[in-house]
């Protein structure tokens, strides 16, 4: 039990359900009229953090431990909230049990593969298993697409050597967005359909360019993801070139964008000589130091298309006078807080972040320490146990409002990705923690997506603005007026 009268803690050993289930659990049983809040969710360390962060006394688990963890409502009775619990979970069991007629699904990619002529294999199952089906999709001469994450390299290099024997493509891992057939896979945002196609080793990369293009007029042919490591120098753009081959051999792709977060030097140098040795032509949007950001990269292929130079939108009124402190950049896209990184990096010097771009940046277990700070919430090391927060935004929300709580916060910069796949809604679930924050603090929002993605990108940008935001279609752009806000005292 945690010290408050009105909260419960309980750990059940042995217990377990998926990430995304049990966020579905959790607000199940948050709309319990006994229950003002709930987290219900695997005990690995991210989320017992996590439980104490929110004040809640946490018992010793493990991560093959389900923690349940309840605030009561003012007349809320524990023996109700626990049954809210209890009926939560019986429910999510039940979602997925056969009718007596039906056939059981295949339990293995190869058993499933024995029955269907399908070209492309989608996995998504916990890392330490992804290895084996995807495997199985190879040796059965099938294209491969790894969302899952956590994957040791070792084997993500065993993979692709595997697929460039069998004549397929691997993509990923933790590969979570592509657009093929006209089908988008993963995070996905509605896109029209045209002459470009895009090879990502960046989800959130890919989004945001394929969005770009979209409201500058430019439609996609297909997007390809090689997951964010394929340009690193253990994997050598293997996924890249085989990715890039097939969009050459594509007659309905005009021009290929490869966009990645930083590459590997060597790697970059080759993959530029392989492009220059195809017929369609390659632009690299490579991000990294003195390189062009992904706004100047979708301007380029605009131009380049013969289209003319696009702008990008803003919604409600930025503001303009200089703040003393650090800028606090809490991003749901990898490759979107390396932008805004490179782009903060050059005006106010280094910038401490979980991804940081030399070792001696690295944020310890401190995330708001006396620095300019940019922290990527879906990285690996925070999902463990976790939905994407594009999925699940409670990290993210926690740290927003510890950010704007810290009066040495000059900004708050922050991203929302819209697209299939995302949460219905970002907008309602941030808005009341904007609404919260210090009324001298600017916040400062990158919104990534169309207005035909489910969740509309005017409707949420307008949400956001109206709570106070400060919001902007292009990421570079955000960073770089969120950049002009800090003053350039003692603290840059």
């Amino acid at each position: 039990m945690t010290a408050a009268a009105d909260a419960h803690v309980e750990v059940r050993p042995g217990a377990y359900a998926d990430s995304v289930t049990l966020l579905q659990v959790s607000k199940d049983v948050t709309s319990s009229a006994a229950v003002a809040s709930a987290q219900v969710a695997m005990a690995t360390p991210l989320n017992l953090d996590l439980l104490a962060g929110v004040g809640f006394d946490v018992p010793p688990a493990t991560s093959n431990d389900m923690v349940v963890a309840v605030r009561l409502s003012e007349d809320g009775r524990l023996e109700d909230a626990l049954a809210a619990v209890d009926a939560a979970l019986a429910a999510a069991s039940h979602r997925g049990d056969e009718g007596p007629e039906q056939v059981a699904p295949p339990r293995t990619t190869a058993a499933g593969l024995t029955h269907s002529d399908a070209g492309l294999v989608l996995v998504s199952v916990p890392g330490a298993s992804a290895f084996v089906e995807a495997m199985d999709a190879i040796d059965a001469g099938r294209d491969v697409m790894v969302f899952s994450d956590n994957v040791p390299v070792a084997q993500e290099v065993a993979l692709k050597n595997a697929a460039e024997r069998a004549g397929t493509l691997v993509m990923g891992p933790d590969c979570g967005t592509a657009l093929v057939g006209g089908l988008g896979l993963g995070f996905a945002n509605a896109v029209r359909p045209g002459p470009v196609g895009v090879v990502a080793a960046s989800g959130t990369g890919c989004q945001h360019l394929m969005s770009l293009l979209d409201a500058a007029g430019v439609g996609v042919s297909a997007a390809l993801g090689v997951g964010g490591r394929d340009l690193s120098a253990a994997v050598a753009g293997r996924s890249t070139r085989q990715a890039l081959r097939l969009l050459d051999a594509d007659p309905g792709t005009e021009l290929i964008v490869v966009v990645s977060k930083p590459p590997a030097p060597e790697v970059a140098a080759a993959l530029e000589a392989f492009a220059a040795e195809l017929s369609t032509p390659v632009h690299l949007a490579l991000l990294g130091a003195g390189r062009p950001d992904l706004s100047a990269a979708a301007q380029a292929v605009v131009t380049a298309l013969g289209h003319p130079a696009p702008t990008w939108q803003t919604w409600g009124h930025p503001a303009e006078e200089c703040i003393e402190g650090w800028l606090r950049g809490l991003f749901v896209g990898g490759t979107l807080c390396d932008e805004a990184m490179f782009v903060a990096a050059d005006a106010l010097g280094p910038i401490r972040s979980n991804i940081p771009s030399s070792p001696d940046l690295a944020l310890g277990r401190d995330l708001l320490p006396d620095a300019h700070v940019m922290i990527d919430f879906g990285d690996d090391a925070m999902t463990v146990g976790r939905a994407h927060p594009m999925i699940d935004p409670t990290v993210r929300l926690a740290q927003v409002a510890a950010a704007s709580a810290d009066p040495a916060t000059a900004v708050l910069l922050l991203d929302v990705v819209l697209g299939h796949g995302a949460q219905d809604d970002p907008a309602a679930d941030l808005v009341p923690t904007l609404q919260a924050v210090r009324r001298d603090l600017p916040v400062v929002v990158a919104c990534v997506g169309t207005d035909a993605d489910p969740q509309g990108l005017t409707r949420q940008a307008r949400a956001l603005a109206t709570a106070g935001a400060h919001v902007f279609a292009s990421n570079a752009e955000a960073a770089r007026h969120a950049v002009s806000l800090v003053h350039s005292g003692d603290h840059a």
